[in-house]
């Protein structure tokens, strides 16, 4: 049977097997009047007083958005906010773009990301986290670090956090919190928040929130400097805005992630020989970084010694940026990796993101389709694929010709498990 892979801004067609197990979360149609919706959200939040009623004419108001790697609406959540709070002068605002430890935007993606009005009418900055002059410390963290936050967000009369709620790999899911933390924190703050010890807690895991230390720190340094309020969306396949939270950050984030739990979350009786899945495509698969959620994802279905295979764009490389490739030529294996970055001594950021994909490559082997080099995925300890009817093919070899199969349509945007 044929099934399609979200890649990029399109999707790819693989033919699989008739008995292929297809994991995907159920379908949401998009909301009949988004746009309504949020104002009506605005009107009517969730353990708080309407928006209008909370924002005085004079405020500054800083509003907090995701970067261009989450598909997260700002072009329509960001100018119904600012409709909404038509009484506080534009200059008033101001839009942070979190990008946590990532790369700047430029003007054209603000574009993309924005709008072309707020581009023009509203103060842009990107968050800095290595600079010290636009951060400032609002205390100490239980976890053993110092908390540094973007300067003009703490500094703001008001504060907003836009977001996007679905499954992730270690946090139990995005949004609320996570737009200031890690979105707009300094780089002491976030190395500790993705220390190997947080991340290798197996409570740090898709789904989990009531004990995941991840979670547990995201939620403790919001409320040393809490927004004021949080708009969040959940998306269908097409990006469709399938509901709104608006509120009171953790009443209104907790609601939310119930909401994509049910929906997200897919039961399978048993792992698998080899998992397909996609990166969730554009804008969370430009880059080999990011596809690291899709194979934590197949991760959670297959068979110790299987092989995963994902479907990742990469249209941004791996990126340039940052230290995710460099940290590949301090060792020879995963193993290897695993171990220089479990040494209480070893401190580099995107850390993180490589001790995930060691722990996946130590479970299973794993294939990559996408627009890198081969270079550039043996590089990452991976193995590229050009076909991947073609590779189902030949794992039939290691596998024998009745090889168990699940695709992930929507990689990352679902979370299945086996009761083990």
């Amino acid at each position: 049977m044929k099934t399609n892979l979200l890649y990029g801004q399109s999707d790819i067609e693989v033919e699989v097997s008739d008995d292929a197990f297809i994991v995907e979360p159920k379908h949401l149609p998009g909301l009949e009047n988004d746009i309504e919706s949020l104002k009506e959200a605005l009107k009517n939040p969730i353990g708080t007083v309407p928006l209008k009623e909370m924002v005085k004419a004079t405020d500054k108001v800083a509003i907090v958005i995701s970067d261009i790697t989450r598909p997260t609406p700002n072009s329509k959540l960001v100018p119904v906010l600012i409709e909404e709070l038509d009484h506080v002068p534009i200059e008033n605002f101001v839009v942070i773009n979190g990008t946590g430890t990532h790369r700047d935007q430029t003007s054209e993606e603000f574009v993309q990301m924005l709008g072309e009005w707020v581009v023009d009418n509203v103060r842009i900055i990107n968050n800095q986290c290595h600079d010290k002059e636009t951060l400032i410390n609002v205390g100490r963290s239980k976890f053993g670090c110092d908390i540094y936050l973007n300067k003009e967000y703490v500094e703001a009369d008001f504060r907003i956090v836009t977001g996007f709620i679905e499954p992730h790999f270690f946090a139990g899911f995005s949004g609320g919190p996570k737009g200031i933390m890690p979105g707009i924190a300094g780089i002491e703050t976030i190395m500790t928040f993705h220390n190997a010890k947080m991340i290798g807690d197996a409570r740090s895991t898709w789904g989990n929130m009531e004990d995941n230390p991840v979670q547990q720190m995201t939620r403790e340094i919001n409320s040393i400097c809490k927004p004021d309020f949080m708009l969040n969306v959940t998306l269908n396949r097409e990006k469709e805005i399938t509901s709104v939270f608006a509120g009171e950050l953790y009443e209104a984030h907790d609601k939310g992630c119930e909401f994509v739990k049910e929906h997200a979350m897919v039961k399978c009786e048993n792992r698998f020989d080899v998992v397909v899945t996609s990166n969730s495509g554009y804008p969370l698969d430009q880059n080999l970084y990011q596809a690291v959620k899709g194979m934590s994802a197949a991760h959670k279905i297959v068979k110790k010694g299987g092989t995963i295979i994902i479907a990742s764009e990469c249209s941004d490389g791996l990126p340039s940026h940052g230290n995710y490739s460099k940290i590949f030529e301090l060792a020879d294996s995963p193993q290897g990796l695993l171990d220089l970055i479990s040494d209480s001594n070893f401190k580099m950021f995107d850390q993180w993101q490589v001790q995930k994909q060691a722990v996946t490559q130590l479970w299973a082997d794993v294939y990559v389709y996408s627009m890198l080099t081969d270079e550039q995925v043996k590089n990452a300890m991976l193995s590229p694929t050009h076909n991947i009817e073609q590779t189902l093919e030949e794992l039939k070899k290691t596998y024998g010709q009745n090889m168990s199969i699940a695709v992930l349509p929507l990689g990352p945007l679902t979370i299945p498990y086996v009761e083990e």
